[in-house]
């Protein structure tokens, strides 16, 4: 493990890290940002992500409807997830080409909603249809090779963003129909992921449920970030135009 003692590190910043069993002893931190898949935290003694996972409930209650194993609430959840991203391109229909604006090094929203269309296609159809078909060209997926430009992801395309907007409009609706007649004993069943060499690889073994449940997590959590962005986009913007 890299040990760091006497070190100034104000102002560093870890991207994509695994800092599983790190610790942190006699540090000063202040003004710090954790954004990630973070359990069993421990802050002076108290472990903090009971607190944190209860108060993004409180801001996020569609967080409880994706945990659900209910395919009624996961319905609901879906349709709420649909809507949010429904109202948050009608936010940057209204400032055009806010949307290819990015951040403090994160993607732009269409960056994110690409992404979100090789999610849909990786984790919903292979995971939970056993879809064999190629990946829509404009997705993007994830930065691990050999899997960043391939089965059929097209990494040299710019497509519009009413191009995005389509896609991703088709894919929630085949979503929300699956949805619509799903059964728990589906959602229970082992995931047919099909037996090649394609992402996500470690979806192997995994139930229906769980597959679905990533595609609802990412949904909701880029959901998140792009809202956060275009926030902080349009304070710098007004910051600047004072």
């Amino acid at each position: 493990m890299t040990r760091y003692v006497d070190e100034d590190l104000r102002g560093a910043e870890f991207r994509e890290c695994d800092l599983t069993g790190a610790r942190l002893v006699g540090v000063v931190m202040r003004d710090a940002v954790v954004d990630g898949l973070v359990t069993n935290l421990v802050v002076n003694g108290v472990e903090v992500m009971e607190y944190v996972e209860a108060e993004l409930d409180r801001r996020h209650p569609v967080r409880v409807l994706m945990r659900s194993e209910d395919p009624a609430d996961l319905r609901e959840a879906w349709r709420q997830l649909r809507a949010g991203w429904a109202a948050a391109v009608e936010r940057m229909r209204r400032t055009p080409g806010i949307e290819r604006h990015g951040v403090n090094g994160e993607w732009s929203a269409v960056q994110t909603m690409r992404h979100l269309v090789f999610v849909h296609d990786s984790w919903f159809r292979r995971c939970c249809l056993g879809s064999t078909e190629l990946f829509t060209p404009m997705g993007l997926g994830t930065t691990v090779e050999p899997y960043r430009g391939a089965h059929g992801l097209d990494l040299s395309l710019d497509p519009s963003f009413d191009d995005i907007v389509s896609v991703r409009e088709a894919q929630a609706a085949e979503l929300e129909r699956w949805l619509d007649e799903v059964t728990a004993v589906r959602l229970a069943a082992r995931a047919p992921v099909p037996d090649d060499d394609v992402w996500p690889p470690y979806a192997r073994g995994r139930s229906v449920r769980q597959c679905l449940g990533t595609v609802l997590n990412e949904t909701f959590e880029h959901h998140r970030f792009c809202v956060r962005d275009l926030d902080l986009i349009e304070a710098i913007e007004a910051q600047d135009a004072e």
